[in-house]
């Protein structure tokens, strides 16, 4: 069995900051990369960032880069998404993943989601 519980999200104002927290546990392994994805509504899931288990891989999509930071907590099995000058188009309800692989682009495992909104 393998947990992930998002926290940390809210409603902020455009250009302002938000971060979000994922803890694992169960029998989630610390080799696993962790990423963040995220659903706004009426659209698919998409992929935000990504981050290896020993933090020296990194990975983001376009719409976030310069603006988002994953970094992760290895010792607390946490992973952590510093989101800077959010725009509204960033609402979505943000799910944390595991990729057991450790590629960063095969995640298995989900969190049940936390929302962020922005708007003024």
């Amino acid at each position: 069995q393998v947990q992930l519980v998002e926290s940390g999200g809210g409603l902020v104002q455009p250009g302002g900051s938000l971060r979000l927290s994922c803890t694992g546990s169960g029998s989630i392994s610390s080799m696993y990369a962790m990423g963040w994805y995220r659903q706004a509504p009426g659209k698919e899931r998409e992929f935000v960032a990504g981050i290896s288990w020993s933090g020296s891989r990194t990975r983001y999509s376009d719409a976030v880069k310069g603006r988002f930071t994953i970094f992760a907590d290895n010792a607390k099995n946490t992973v952590y998404l510093q989101m800077n000058s959010l725009k509204p188009e960033d609402t979505a309800v943000y799910y944390c993943a595991a990729d057991p692989t450790g590629s960063l682009y095969s995640y298995h495992y989900w969190g049940q989601g936390t929302q962020v909104t922005v708007s003024s």
